[in-house]
């Protein structure tokens, strides 16, 4: 078994990067997960968190990614992200922005009179999500004033 697989995470603005690694955290949509050398294929749908990165020597590198999905097997993962930033990257007005979002979904899930309640479960669970992204990183989440 090899020492190290190959990544690569992209956004739908660029390609963020494509490093060997020994291991990457993901935040799963049904949980967190770790994925090594040698991992049993799978595809798996992410919610808004930290990615980190984990190279040969034991250095970490983090992302931040609002959800997206990854494919891993036992010598690659690629993440393609909704959208995604590198940890230094993240500001506040960044991460206002990325919260903006996820409120505007949230009010359109709740406006629809056909919109089922797993659909704005879903939405209010994404918000949650990017407050405790925001909350991990140090980024306020109360910070902006999001429209009701």
């Amino acid at each position: 078994m090899a020492d190290t697989m190959q990544f690569d995470l992209v956004s739908p603005e660029r390609n963020l990067v494509s490093v060997p690694v020994r291991e990457v955290r993901l935040p799963g949509t049904e949980g967190d997960l770790t994925a090594m050398p040698g991992h049993a294929p799978a595809i798996v749908n992410l919610r808004p968190g930290i990615v980190t990165l984990v190279t040969a020597d034991g250095a970490e590198t983090e992302f931040a990614v609002t959800g997206g999905f990854v494919e891993i097997n036992n010598e690659s993962v690629s993440l393609l992200a909704e959208r995604g930033h590198p940890r230094a990257e993240m500001t506040q007005d960044v991460f206002n922005d990325m919260m903006m979002q996820a409120q505007r979904r949230v009010k359109v899930a709740r406006d629809k009179d056909s919109a089922a309640e797993e659909v704005v479960a879903a939405a209010v669970k994404l918000l949650a999500d990017m407050e405790a992204l925001g909350t991990h990183i140090g980024l306020d989440p109360k910070q902006a004033n999001f429209p009701d």
